[in-house]
């Protein structure tokens, strides 16, 4: 499925002009490449220097869409984007390698004291004994970080005849020892390392990883690397341990500040620092900005949604049928949501998808009920990037479920004040269908179109005429009708109609409950 339409796209940076070009190649004709008001668009790009901040993306009106060409959202507020119901995007493998030779050129520049050496010979020098070096091979290597960039590290350092030793809570201890890293704690890594490399986001549990208390478990005179985040490493940490000799040199791409106002880590005689060009080749920024614009457009054109930092629940809506099951998701909880004697705040959402082919859709089935659910009237909801945020923000708690079944259907359960109302339903012939209201099946399913008039009556063949009489005289024509199987009761009834009833009071007067719809 494709949900959402993007038209006109801002590239608020220098990205590489394929962007632009594929972007209009494939149907988005309106993008401007310059610093813009972004009221208008559908679509934002950017690189690392634009701060979407919440005040920007409150302005976005229009905004469906940030794709950061590169690698991290730290520029963006993720948060307030996922709250406005706008999808984050990046292009996580499009500057690897270009990182990871940055690291890598940093690591040796490090061991061999190169660009010291460089500035002594422009100043007409020739100190051979002032930047005497040591060998890479046989240290050992620390990699903070074992994601894409930290795996390229490893492989391209081990060829020096480093031993790769690393750290991350996510990539299984396994799959790091099958490209040469063995896998430890921080506890056990610190002491054991010669140099250091960080390569992980700029998060709370990884902010100041490298700290005072760090340091001093290290090697004296350890070597360290950031090309990922400022504030990896507690730059006043790192200053005070360069002082006492307890780090030997740093090599710094990224800095808290940018560019960092404080200078006194830069002019330290055992700093190599460059002004963040861990993305800066041609071929990276290439790469990025292909890879946002492909992404754009696969998601625009319901092909796949790929590197959505905010938006997983999506990833599973792609496949041929399940715009039906989203639109199925959202008209039950839209039907519930009328039909609900209680006028109260939901308190509780249940979702079960059943059968083998839904396995994989309860994310996007409970956000689409949720989206029913909370959507009020004619005007624009929640979507399903911010649906269940937002039901958690309202105190409602959203629970799924799967469960084997011949038959593919989802159930949707609600709970307002201590009641429980029910809806089951399914996608036929390509249609969403109504089986289930409340107790009630329907001998016929309700197909969950159009307009529909929902009521709860006892003995309904004696009321038959001054329903349809109530149509009838508010110029209403009945489209079709489906009842309960139940033969005696109360039970639920649905008609389709031409159009909604000006006034339902006429209707309710008949019967003990009545809602309507269109859908």
């Amino acid at each position: 499925m494709a949900p959402v339409t993007v038209k006109r796209v801002l590239i608020s940076e220098s990205v590489d002009p394929c962007c632009k070009t594929i972007l209009q190649e494939n149907g988005i004709e309106d993008v401007l490449m310059q610093q813009q008001h972004v009221s208008n668009y559908d679509g934002l790009v950017v690189r690392s220097a634009t701060k979407i901040t919440a005040e920007v993306i409150s302005a976005g009106s229009n905004l469906k869409i940030i794709g950061r060409a590169g690698t991290g959202v730290d520029n963006v507020d993720v948060d307030a984007a996922t709250k406005r119901g706008i999808i984050v995007m990046n292009t996580p493998s499009g500057n690897t390698i270009s990182a990871a030779e940055l690291t890598c050129a940093l690591l040796m520049s490090l061991s061999r004291r190169i660009p010291q050496a460089v500035i002594s010979m422009k100043d007409g020098k020739w100190d051979r004994k002032k930047f005497m070096g040591a060998e890479l091979y046989g240290k050992v290597l620390g990699i903070v970080g074992l994601g894409r960039i930290g795996k390229e590290v490893a492989t391209r350092m081990q060829s020096f005849g480093m031993k790769t030793i690393g750290y991350d809570p996510i990539t299984p201890p396994e799959v790091s020892a099958s490209w040469g890293v063995e896998q430890m704690s921080l506890e056990e890594l610190w002491p054991q390392c010669d140099y250091i490399t960080v390569h992980t986001p700029l998060m709370p549990s990884t902010t100041g990883l490298l700290n005072d208390t760090s340091f001093a478990k290290c090697k004296k005179g350890v070597k360290v690397v950031n090309c990922a985040r400022g504030g990896i490493i507690d730059e006043a940490a790192l200053l005070r341990a360069l002082e006492s000799g307890q780090c030997g040199g740093a090599g710094l791409d990224v800095f808290v500040e940018e560019p960092p106002k404080n200078r006194a880590l830069v002019n330290h005689p055992n700093v190599i620092s460059c002004p963040h060009l861990g993305a800066s080749t041609k071929e990276a920024q290439a790469r990025c900005g292909k890879e946002i614009a492909l992404q754009i457009v696969d998601m625009a054109t319901g092909k796949a949604l790929v590197g959505a930092v905010n938006a997983q629940v999506l990833v599973s809506s792609f496949s041929p049928d399940s715009h039906q099951w989203i639109l199925l998701g959202e008209s039950m909880g839209r039907v519930l949501k009328a039909c609900t004697a209680s006028k109260e705040p939901f308190s509780q959402v249940h979702v079960t998808s059943l059968g083998e082919s839904l396995k994989k859709s309860t994310g996007f089935l409970s956000s689409a009920a949720v989206v029913g659910l909370l959507t009020e009237g004619p005007q624009k909801g929640p979507n399903l990037v911010n649906a269940l945020p937002l039901a958690a923000e309202t105190g409602i708690t959203v629970q799924t479920d799967h469960k084997d079944n011949e038959c593919e259907a989802c159930v949707l359960e609600v709970s307002v004040n201590s009641r429980s109302y029910k809806a089951v339903g399914s996608v036929q012939a390509g249609i969403p269908v109504l089986l289930e209201l409340n107790g009630s099946v329907f001998r016929q399913p309700v197909p969950l179109t159009g307009h529909l008039l929902f009521f709860k009556a006892a003995n309904f063949t004696e009321l038959l005429l001054s329903v349809t009489g109530v149509l009838a005289a508010a110029g209403v024509e009945l489209q079709s009708f489906s009842a309960s199987t139940a033969g005696s009761g109360e039970q639920w009834y649905c008609m389709g109609i031409s159009s909604l009833l000006g006034d339902i009071g006429a209707l309710k007067s008949l019967v003990k409950e009545a809602a309507q719809l269109t859908v």
